[in-house]
């Protein structure tokens, strides 16, 4: 990952590219989350007495399973690389970090919010989000 402290400008300019990336992750894990419980139903199958078992239902599960985890993968490491923090690929939660007073704090920004609009310390994460400014 590359490491930068953002301001509040970088962060909010960041998000033309950091957005769609974190809109694709979402979908592809929201895809990977699907085929994986659809290959669990396809384990209940063959644990009780493999009645029913689609080989190829199998084959195309775990196709999607595949390339939907390339996906996730793929997209957290380009967020990665532009400095930026994955907190979570269900909802598109994104830190940037940056500095309050010598102090280091993470802007915090989730799919579907129009701007980074809120900070919080590393200890008091999600939960403990302040709106901008940082004073």
């Amino acid at each position: 990952m590359a490491f930068r402290h953002f301001t509040v400008e970088e962060a909010n300019a960041a998000l033309a590219e950091v957005r769609p990336l974190a809109e694709r992750l979402v979908e592809h894990r929201r895809a990977l989350r699907d085929a994986q419980a659809g290959l669990q139903h396809v384990a209940g199958k063959v644990a009780g007495n493999g009645g029913g078992l689609d080989a190829a239902e199998v084959k195309r599960a775990q196709g999607v399973i595949e390339r939907e985890l390339k996906g996730v993968i793929g997209c957290v490491e380009r967020i990665h690389e532009l400095g930026v923090q994955v907190k979570d690929a269900d909802e598109g939660l994104l830190d940037f970090p940056a500095l309050r007073g010598g102090e280091e704090v993470l802007l915090c920004w989730k799919l579907g919010e129009d701007e980074v609009g809120f900070w919080h310390t590393a200890e008091d994460g999600f939960a403990g989000r302040r709106p901008l400014p940082l004073d």
